[in-house]
């Protein structure tokens, strides 16, 4: 038995079973992830939160860089990967998704249950009154020459709706992924180095929870040692498979 049937059956017996995903899973739609060689962070260094708020030079910086990056993701479009999940979810085999990523792709697939730790980068709000704008609306106004832009409506700082360094994680996604994970019997780690915290405690705790790990990544990570499956392969082809492997229900 391969892997990925072995997995399909996991998947058939489970009650409750939870996808995360990490940058891995986008790499095949030709998004870069942003940490690899020639990634937007190997360009620009990150700008912390609360140099962010405190200094319109380092709001400059933020926002080239992150012009950058939305560019480099804006027209991708959901691989194999992001779709095998949507119809896992659709069929009732999975409860949801849990993703550290920041591009939208989960939702473009059909996804419905998305829980993003990240934000998402295809949202831009004011800081204060959260007042959101569409990001084509907010760069417009960066090409025409307003390099750090803020709020048309009380003047704070326009940021991406996406979680920066220091910045403190959504306590809403942060609960419903720690309910998730603890109530799951199949925890499946995608595309995710498992080095970025918090997020990367949630493998762990499903594990604690008694759930089997899976991991699918193409490099090592340093759970694998606690995970009851690793798989190698390519993602998008692995999940196709993996749908496909679906044992039919019962009559």
């Amino acid at each position: 038995m391969t892997p990925t049937v072995q997995l399909a059956h996991w998947l058939a017996d489970a009650g409750s079973a939870v996808a995360f995903t990490g940058a891995g899973i986008s790499t095949e739609s030709g998004i870069p992830d942003f940490r690899s060689p020639g990634g937007v962070w190997t360009r620009h260094r990150p700008v912390m939160y609360d140099e962010f708020v405190a200094s319109r030079e380092a709001r400059v910086r933020y926002w080239r860089m992150r012009v950058e990056a939305y560019r480099e993701f804006a027209a991708a479009q959901p691989n194999d990967g992001h779709r095998a999940l949507a119809k896992l979810e659709q069929a009732s085999r999975l409860r949801g998704v849990i993703t550290q990523n920041i591009d939208g792709l989960h939702q473009l697939a059909g996804s419905r249950r998305v829980i993003e730790l990240h934000g998402t980068a295809r949202i831009v709000a004011c800081i204060e009154c959260h007042r959101e704008w569409h990001p084509d609306v907010v760069h417009a106004r960066i090409d025409a020459g307003d390099e750090a832009p803020d709020c048309e409506s009380c003047g704070a700082p326009l940021k991406s709706k996406t979680i920066s360094f220091g910045q403190a994680m959504p306590v809403g996604a942060m609960a419903e992924a720690e309910m998730l994970a603890r109530e799951a019997d199949l925890f499946l780690a995608i595309g995710s180095s498992l080095v970025v915290e918090p997020a990367a405690s949630l493998p762990r705790l499903a594990a604690q929870y008694g759930a089997k790990l899976v991991i699918i990544n193409r490099d090592p990570t340093p759970l694998d040692f606690r995970a009851d499956l690793l798989i190698r392969d390519s993602i998008g082809l692995t999940l196709r498979t993996l749908f496909h492997a679906m044992p039919s229900p019962p009559p």
